[in-house]
């Protein structure tokens, strides 16, 4: 997948990552430039961790509705026909 950068320097996600990552307007992204690459992942903030019947569990900090929704059969099942 080939994408370019526009005058502004703004680069277009293509739709498909963008839904397959759960990439929404106004989701915060880092940029990190290394060996020639720039990559882009969304900022992810840490679980909180919470004490229940001694244990301690990791819960998420924020809507959980907000959370994309991912198919991870459908993951499974793209990983294992990239490859012959």
């Amino acid at each position: 997948m080939t994408t370019t950068i526009d005058k502004a320097g703004r680069v277009v996600i293509p739709a498909a990552v963008r839904e397959r990552l759960g990439l929404v307007p106004g989701t915060a992204l880092t940029v990190t430039a290394d060996d020639g690459a720039v990559t882009l992942a969304p900022v992810v903030t840490p679980p909180r961790l919470v004490a229940r019947r001694g244990w301690l569990v990791a819960r998420p900090v924020g809507d959980r509705r907000k959370l994309p929704k991912v198919d991870v059969a459908k993951l499974i099942e793209e990983e294992r026909n990239r490859w012959p």
